[in-house]
């Protein structure tokens, strides 16, 4: 290559926008890590394997970490299944876990997908930072700022998609692939790594075809 048509093309390349480095992406077996030994829980919480071909996942009550993994930003897909139980059924994600104590988490309650209840629709999906701020005190504080309903709509027993993103300062919520979001919301705290899991209270919920993707 001649001098001049090296600095030219030195020259160009100042303004063309860099190619960012795509995310690293991970798929999980929840059925097989169960199996395997790589989740992590406590004596009180519960864990049972489903044997759904479509969904090899588990069935959780309780946090559920997974063993050697951690999680910054990026985003995390997984299929769910709740329980048409009033008050009983709330299951999601936790990430930026610190202990069973200080997390994050994004939960949805199925009860809520088919009422009748104009309130409680506004009450499906719901992002909160424990130990700070727990649902409660958001709810009494920032009303249906920290929780919405969900698009589209859903059968409460049905299995259903969620893809959180997970930025720096922001958390965004989708539904069964829709191009709509169900829930954008600002950051809570200043954790930006830890521990990633299963998170479920009351009931037990059901979790497969877990997908997690980092970015560089």
């Amino acid at each position: 290559m001649n001098n001049l048509l090296f600095r030219l093309l030195l020259f160009l390349s100042l303004f063309v926008p860099s190619i960012g480095v795509a995310q690293k992406s991970r798929q999980f077996n929840l059925n097989r890590l169960f199996i395997d030994k790589r989740l992590v829980y406590y004596p009180n919480q519960r864990v049972n394997t489903i044997d759904d071909p479509k969904h090899p996942g588990v069935a959780v009550t309780g946090i559920v970490w997974l063993k050697n993994v951690s999680f910054s930003t990026g985003s995390i897909d997984v299929d769910i299944r709740g329980k048409d139980v009033f008050q009983q059924s709330f299951l999601g994600i936790a990430f930026h876990g610190v202990d069973t104590v200080t997390y994050d988490a994004v939960y949805f309650r199925p009860f809520n997908f088919q009422t009748s209840d104009t309130l409680r629709r506004k009450h499906m999906v719901q992002y909160m930072s424990e130990p700070d701020y727990p649902w409660d005190r958001l709810r009494n504080e920032h009303p249906l700022m920290y929780e919405s309903s969900v698009t589209p709509s859903i059968e409460p027993s049905d299995w259903f998609h969620a893809h959180i993103e997970v930025g720096d300062e922001q958390i965004t919520v989708f539904v069964n692939y829709s191009a709509v979001a169900s829930l954008k919301v600002k950051k809570l705290n200043s954790l930006n790594n830890g521990l990633i899991g299963l998170w479920s209270s009351a009931l037990s919920g059901d979790f497969a075809n877990l997908e997690i993707k980092t970015n560089p």
